[in-house]
């Protein structure tokens, strides 16, 4: 489904581009940096910040304000006296040092400006003012003081120890011991990344110091602009190294032991589920072997694209895919399909009925697999109903305004609520009424028996709870079931976090929600790669459990991997793989386990030897009979290369830097395997066979 005529897919996983991040950074990574420098100056927040109503009032007070004992060893005093532009709050105790962030956090949580802030590891100062530039009321310290208190309670920052990443010495995961496998490279990747984070910290700090100076001698606006902008191309370069050193402490700790279902979910694991009192694992992506093409793009409606397809299915077949997925089929308001109205009427912009039945007839007598693309969250009426509302539909399923959800008075439903998702460029389909599933249910029936079809892709499946799809799928027998579950990826101010986990345990779960049958599109393995590759960043495609970064490193048997489809690429490039990268994230995709889906624009392009490294690398995943379930060891992931071997049979590296099983003595003693031959190799990626 295209953002055009969906207003919520246009903010699904925003690519971070360098102009926004630069633009929305903040002093977000000061306080980060505040664990490491004694003396560090806080420059005010961008004034941008939201304006809710002031929880302090705006009167300026003349007398010293009360203190807060926070234990035996801290005190925090404000007083109004001292500074004629602020208030003061003052800190005293045995250690200070870990009070930046959380004080910092607290006060600006509470819409306070902070114009300064030094702490030394006995005592230190902030000057604070209310949002309008007016001192603190005394009157309403009692309020402050009882959010400050909780925060700091909250953070827990009063212990002697360090704080890593909020993991005290001595507790959370211990470092795992050196084995004769670690390499110097990793010692050196940990001293550089340290020296970077040291060295922006120190230029985020200076630049810091320099505003607070130009502020307090009343500096001219358009220096101060300049200034802030620095300030913020500083705080992005120090967000980079942070990140990449949260990484490196990830993978130094040991894993802890597996307490819950999904940690059995990693590379290699057969897994058997019990899901709804029973165990399945359903069709989901077939037979465990499948290779998915996505067989058109964006514009495909403009051409005979049956008839062009069924021309080219020997040539699919030949490259060593198993299955197709077409677009969606029905008459449809628009041109591509996905705003679906007469669901039985099978002439679309693509061809006719016949057309759609001969080019299935071809594909299968090339032993291909046809998927249709499901779209049944969403359908468009053919009239007007009462009030001039857009909900009388047409063809074989006339349903009327009780088969829409309430909540949106634009098509004036009748049915229950929403149970998922809103989309609002067409009425919202009711799956919770018994009579829509069974007319549903009907319709895909007619596609599997009469027309031919062998699997389905669920559009949109945010929409309406999996256990609705289950039922589906239970009544219609596909061989393979995949779901476009596109979520949002973490971010921080515009940067794609490290840690994905919410996110793909997200898509992991709705895949539990239809027990199992249908497998889900591995978005977060697109955003993390295509981000690993754009920026030189390798050491985000692996989790701190040793395990693919992605939904494929928790659950591979349910992900599908890809690099762009309709919507992310095509003529739309919503959230486009950076092109000069595409070698390389097929490299990717087409070793590792879980299963790849290729995009049809892919397949034809001749830039970069791309055909070539696709027809290469599909031949080696076939010969050496890589499967969705295949067992991974991940060897390397640092700034410059990422490197791993899998089910023992192929060896991959991406990136610049330098790796080859046959040099790495830990590759050896995994696989006991001492020779590798390479059999592809490209921009940034080479790919070996075990001898």
């Amino acid at each position: 489904m295209a953002p055009a005529p969906d207003p919520p897919r246009a903010t699904a996983c925003p690519q971070p581009t360098f102009t926004r991040l630069v633009a929305q950074r903040g002093g977000t990574q000061t306080r980060q940096a505040g664990r490491s420098a004694q003396r560090m100056p806080v420059a005010a927040p961008h004034p941008g910040r939201g304006h809710r109503a002031h929880l302090l009032a705006r009167a300026v007070e003349t007398q010293p304000l009360s203190s807060i004992e926070i234990d035996d060893s801290i005190e925090i005093t404000f007083d109004g006296d001292k500074d004629p532009a602020a208030t003061l709050m003052c800190v005293r105790g045995d250690d200070c040092s870990g009070l930046l962030e959380p004080l910092s956090v607290s006060l600006r949580n509470q819409d306070l400006v902070i114009l300064s802030a030094t702490v030394n590891p006995t005592d230190g100062v902030f000057r604070v003012t209310n949002q309008d530039g007016t001192k603190i009321d005394a009157r309403a310290w009692e309020d402050c003081r009882v959010k400050i208190q909780k925060d700091l309670v909250a953070a827990r920052i009063f212990s002697t120890r360090p704080l890593v990443y909020g993991i005290q010495l001595g507790g959370g995961k211990p470092i795992k011991p050196i084995a004769p496998g670690f390499q110097m490279e990793n010692v050196d990747s940990l001293r550089q990344t340290a020296e970077e984070v040291a060295q922006a910290a120190l230029t985020l700090a200076k630049l810091e110091k320099e505003i607070v100076d130009m502020i307090s001698n009343g500096g001219d606006v358009s220096e101060l602009t300049i200034k802030e902008a620095d300030r913020a191309t500083a705080a992005a370069l120090l967000d980079r190294p942070l990140l990449q050193l949260e990484a490196m402490l990830a993978m130094r700790r040991a894993p802890e032991k597996p307490t819950e279902p999904e940690a059995a979910r990693g590379g290699g694991a057969d897994l058997r589920f019990q899901a709804g009192g029973g165990t399945s694992t359903g069709p989901a992506t077939g037979n465990g072997y499948e290779i998915i093409l996505q067989g058109f793009n964006w514009d495909s409606h403009h051409q005979d694209w049956y008839k062009i397809l069924a021309n080219q299915a020997t040539d699919f077949a030949k490259l060593g895919f198993t299955a197709v997925w077409l677009p969606p089929p029905s008459d449809s308001v628009s041109p591509q399909g996905y705003l679906p109205r007469d669901l039985y009427s099978l002439n679309s912009s693509y061809g006719s009925e016949a057309d759609l039945r001969h080019a299935i007839s071809c594909l299968h007598q090339n032993g291909l697999k046809v998927l249709a693309d499901v779209v049944i969250n969403h359908r468009c009426a053919s009239e007007q109903g009462e009030g001039g509302k857009w909900n009388k539909f047409g063809g074989r399923l006339p349903w009327d305004a009780s088969a829409i959800c309430t909540g949106n008075p634009e098509w004036g439903g009748r049915g229950n609520p929403k149970q998922g998702d809103e989309y609002a460029a067409a009425p919202n389909i009711d799956h919770s009424n018994p009579q829509i599933r069974e007319d549903i249910t009907k319709w895909m029936t007619f596609l599997r028996q009469s027309i031919g079809i062998d699997g389905w892709r669920f559009d949109f499946v945010k929409g309406y709870p999996g256990t609705y799809l289950r039922q589906y799928i239970d009544n219609t027998v596909p061989e393979l079931a995949i779901g476009e579950f596109w979520d949002t990826c973490e971010y921080t101010d515009s940067v794609l976090n490290y840690n994905q986990d919410q996110h793909r345990q997200r898509t992991v779960t709705w895949c539990d929600s239809t027990g199992g049958t249908s497998a889900a599109f591995d978005f977060t393995t697109k955003g993390i790669l295509q981000e690993a590759v754009g920026r030189q960043e390798y050491w985000r495609l692996v989790d701190p459990e040793g395990r693919p970064a992605g939904m494929v490193g928790m659950w591979p048997s349910r992900a599908v991997l890809f690099i762009d489809n309709h919507d992310t690429g095509s003529s739309l490039q919503h959230w486009p793989f950076p092109t000069n990268s595409l070698p390389e994230g097929y490299a990717y995709i087409l070793t590792h386990p879980g299963t790849p889906c290729v995009f049809y624009d892919h397949i034809w392009q001749d830039a970069d030897g791309l055909r070539k490294c696709i027809e290469d690398l599909l031949r080696i995943r076939k010969r050496n009979e890589i499967h969705c379930r295949s067992s991974i060891k991940i060897f390397q992931a640092s700034s410059d290369v990422y490197s791993a071997v899998i089910d023992a049979r192929i060896a991959m590296k991406m990136g610049p830097g330098n790796w080859s099983p046959n040099n790495d003595n830990a590759v050896a003693n995994s696989s006991g395997q001492k020779e590798w031959k390479m059999a592809a190799s490209g921009r940034n990626f080479a790919v070996w066979e075990a001898q």
